[in-house]
């Protein structure tokens, strides 16, 4: 029945009524089945209807003095403990428009007087049966959201776990630790939210979404190191053309590898979309003398121009195995230099003024003594 705070195994009916023969009346009859309560006036019912021990159903005379039965009902469905009980109005008033009225106002039934027993009897039933199917639906929807939300959270789990181990991977190949991936991934979240309400890039970024697939999706950027042979991947100095050439594979052996994924799934995955854009295309640059198509401009999708930055900005200050990190201001300077040639100059200024928010990124994921101890053991054995 309505859902209140306290049990009882009978539904409990109010019958509102200014006319104390008829009160008698029906709830001598309404006992033998149901618990019930009386009042003899608007104000007292609507007393009533807001304890703590609602009541499951109401049936309500219309004409009474100071509060009609329809002021009553309107205050009833107004008031967010109360709405939902159901209302059937006991009234001589027999016409179409005041039944309509009744309906209008919320009521679920309208019983002319001189009333029939039974036939109270038989809608007092009907709706309280009513009532409980639309309990238990309410119930069994609230149950099913729940468990959608829970499956929902699974598999969001599942995906960034799964995002993390393939990116993870990837590390272990590389000079780089496993914080390169986490640092990159806030750098452009960083700057896709500054960048939201920008003119030129409102249409894409203006949509907490897309910034969250962004977000997850950028760890997978170097996925297609995993396909590099060592002896190049793991080179700490210049590489020479014709290796530099296979480096570049990378970012089509990632595309490729996502791409692959995609083809397997048989479905549409919004995070493997800008992961393939991003791995496919986070080496091109502004001017169009990147790898691996050689785009240019704006035909360079956003998502890898976020990329670009972020990769760029954390591969200068980091530290590898063969080399100390650069300092932020020489790091900052040089993504500085390459506005408009290496990256999209409102990127970079974008990059320039939130300077104190990717370094507290850095700090936050530096990378340990014993981190690099670590990295330099494994290179080491594999070598």
């Amino acid at each position: 029945m309505i859902e209140t705070a306290c049990f009882s195994e009978r539904p409990t009916i109010l019958v509102v009524d200014d006319t104390p023969d008829n009160l008698m009346l029906i709830s001598t009859l309404l006992k033998r089945i149901y618990k019930v309560k009386v009042a003899n006036s608007g104000e007292k019912a609507l007393r009533i209807a807001q304890l703590e021990c609602r009541p499951d159903l109401i049936l309500l005379d219309i004409m009474m003095p100071e509060m009609d039965g329809y002021e009553v009902c309107r205050r009833l469905k107004a008031n967010a403990k109360t709405k939902d009980i159901p209302v059937i109005f006991l009234t001589a008033k027999s016409d179409a428009n005041n039944e309509a009225k009744g309906f209008q106002l919320g009521a679920v039934d309208y019983i002319t007087k001189p009333i029939s027993l039974q036939v109270v009897l038989a809608r007092v039933k009907t709706h309280l049966d009513m009532e409980k199917m639309q309990i238990f639906l309410r119930d069994q929807n609230s149950f099913l959201e729940l468990e959608v939300a829970k499956r929902t959270a699974e598999i969001t789990a599942i995906q960034d776990v799964t995002i993390h181990v393939l990116a993870s991977l990837a590390e272990t190949r590389d000079s780089d630790t496993g914080n390169h991936i986490r640092r990159t991934q806030h750098y452009v979240k960083l700057l896709a939210e500054h960048l939201r309400f920008h003119p030129r890039f409102s249409h894409f970024l203006d949509n907490d979404k897309i910034i969250e697939i962004l977000f997850k999706s950028a760890p997978l950027h170097d996925i297609g190191k995993v396909g590099i042979p060592d002896k190049i991947l793991l080179k700490p100095g210049k590489f020479e053309p014709e290796e530099f050439e296979i480096m570049k594979l990378h970012t089509i052996l990632g595309r490729d590898s996502i791409l692959q994924a995609e083809r397997e799934l048989g479905i549409d995955v919004p995070f493997l979309k800008y992961a393939k854009e991003i791995a496919y295309h986070h080496q091109e640059k502004w001017d169009g003398s990147g790898y691996p198509q050689g785009l240019s401009g704006n035909d360079i999708p956003i998502s890898a121009r976020l990329m670009a930055v972020a990769d760029v900005y954390d591969a200068l200050i980091s530290r590898r195995v063969y080399k100390a990190g650069m300092l932020h201001d020489k790091a900052a300077q040089i993504i500085k230099d390459g506005k408009g040639s290496h990256f999209d100059p409102d990127m970079v200024d974008a990059f320039l003024e939130l300077q104190d928010e990717f370094q507290a990124v850095a700090a936050r994921f530096v990378d340990t003594d014993e981190m690099m101890t670590k990295k330099a053991e494994y290179l080491d054995s594999s070598m």
